[in-house]
């Protein structure tokens, strides 16, 4: 049980939600159905999809968490070298038939975007590729994380990508920059101890943050050209904006206070979901005629 207890840790269940929320969406706004392939999908989003993100992740960084104090609890677990097998064989274990059934029942369309979306979560950790290491990429193919799912879901349902909705997505996934950038911050001593280049291990601590409020305030721009009520959520972006401005000017040494502003972060998320939930079901409420 113990082992359970840690290998489901590695998963992050605090972020569950941040990837079968977005699947869901996609899936459920398009075909307005609550089908096997909605339930299995969002199911595949919530768990296995984040055992393999955050697990491989845990196990592959096993030595620079050692020395990372914030890694031990939500935000992010310290796996023993004997957990390292039983939790590769978990993740490989809990996707593979998921991953079958959404073949299946897919597109070559759906099948690419779902190949992208795994393969982003690999390529982030395992070694030789460690697209974590590699300076921006790191931060766009962890917003790929993130984005990839909506767009998965949206393309398995057959929708139309419509400019508005195109910019819904730029826009997410400027979010998803920004933040993967800003989170980058606080670790920039441990990882510059451990070798690991980041982001914020290259531009340094100031230029990171400035960095990503640029991309928040971005975000916020571009929701003004999606489809009611889509506008309004780009007030959402600012919260976040505003929550990074207290370290505008913060230096290396002093990285790891940035933690406070994460932290900050992992509420707003919560703020931010619940109220993008009432969106889209204001969004549906709006739309429902036009699909009747």
């Amino acid at each position: 049980m113990n082992t359970l207890r840690q290998v489901l840790l590695s998963s992050r269940p605090l972020s569950w939600i941040n990837t079968a929320f977005p699947f869901a969406a996609g899936y459920l706004l398009t075909t307005r159905d609550v089908d096997l392939t909605f339930v299995l999908g969002t199911l595949y989003f919530l768990i296995p999809y984040n055992l393999a993100m955050y697990g491989i992740n845990d196990v592959f960084d096993y030595e620079s968490d050692l020395r990372n104090p914030r890694k031990g609890g939500v935000e992010g677990a310290v796996l023993s070298r004997a957990l390292h097998r039983p939790t590769l064989i978990a993740a490989a274990a809990t996707n593979i038939p998921f991953l079958v059934y959404l073949v299946i029942v897919g597109s070559p369309l759906s099948w690419l975007v779902l190949a992208v979306s795994v393969f982003a979560v690999i390529a982030y950790s395992a070694p030789r590729l460690r697209f974590k290491e590699r300076p921006f990429v790191d931060s766009l193919t962890s917003s790929t994380h993130f984005v990839s799912p909506a767009v998965y879901g949206l393309v398995l349902a057959g929708a139309v990508f419509t400019p508005q909705l195109w910019a819904l997505l730029v826009a997410y996934f400027l979010w998803g920059i920004a933040s993967h950038a800003f989170g980058a911050v606080q670790d920039i001593v441990p990882d510059r101890e451990g070798g690991i280049a980041s982001i914020a291990t290259v531009i340094g601590g100031r230029q990171t943050v400035r960095f990503a409020f640029a991309a928040y305030v971005l975000a916020a721009i571009l929701m003004l050209f999606t489809a009611w009520p889509g506008p309004i959520a780009g007030l959402l972006a600012l919260p976040y904006a505003i929550s990074v401005l207290p370290f505008w000017s913060v230096s290396d040494a002093d990285a790891e206070r940035a933690n406070l502003g994460w932290r900050r972060f992992l509420w707003l998320n919560f703020f931010t979901g619940f109220i993008v939930t009432l969106l889209l079901i204001w969004y549906w409420a709006l739309t429902a005629a036009l699909v009747e």
